[in-house]
């Protein structure tokens, strides 16, 4: 799992001494001072975990953590804030954030929480899947793509299930047999036709000749 962190702080030392800790704690840190290039960068590629300060020279936090629980509920979020009032943490936590930090904070404490965050992720199978503009709702069997709902059997969304968890990895035909139909051995071209239908769907997958498939988001 890619232990990765956005921070929206635009208090540049806050930003260097949340950086440079983490990544010390082999944590990969990017950090943002304003709305606009932290929008970008979620645009490229997703956080794990976000912190997110409230108060900011383009925008408020509390709406930046609105968007992401909208569109990608999956990456959690801390709010990094002066307004430590219980009524303000009350207003980030009804909003849908994880957890809240009133400022001044204590680095170590604020490492701990990340790390404490991230072994909860390694040891919980993810019930919510996003890769790309797909988004897989394990519990609900629910795929969406750009926020489009996509109707798929039991089979099918098992497959897609089981590729998102391996994006990039080459998937033999064996292997999703074991892990998607639960039986070794039988018949291959099964997975096949199944895969064929999910490429018509727009799912990218790759063939690898004579071995299986690989996933692209």
């Amino acid at each position: 799992m890619e232990k990765i962190v956005y921070l929206l702080e635009d208090d540049d030392s806050i930003c260097d001494l949340v950086k440079c800790t983490l990544q010390l704690n082999e944590i990969e840190c990017h950090t943002f001072t304003t709305v606009k290039a932290f929008r970008e960068a979620m645009s490229r590629k997703l956080p794990r975990i976000a912190v997110l300060d409230i108060m900011l020279g383009d925008g408020n936090g509390l709406d930046v953590l609105a968007e992401i629980k909208a569109h990608h509920p999956e990456v959690y979020c801390i709010m990094l804030s002066a307004l430590g009032k219980e009524t303000d943490k009350v207003t980030g936590l009804n909003l849908g954030a994880d957890d809240y930090i009133a400022k001044p904070f204590g680095i170590l404490e604020f490492s701990a929480r990340i790390a404490a965050v991230f072994r909860r992720m390694s040891n919980k199978k993810q019930s919510v899947l996003s890769v790309g503009d797909i988004v897989m709702d394990c519990d609900k069997m629910t795929v969406t793509v750009a926020g489009r709902e996509l109707s798929l059997s039991g089979k099918e969304f098992k497959l897609l299930q089981y590729s998102l968890e391996n994006p990039g990895k080459v998937l033999t035909r064996d292997e999703l047999l074991t892990n998607v139909w639960g039986y070794e051995g039988g018949e291959t071209r099964t997975i096949d036709n199944y895969v064929s239908h999910l490429r018509k769907l727009g799912f990218n997958f790759e063939t690898v000749f004579g071995i299986g498939y690989k996933f692209k988001a």
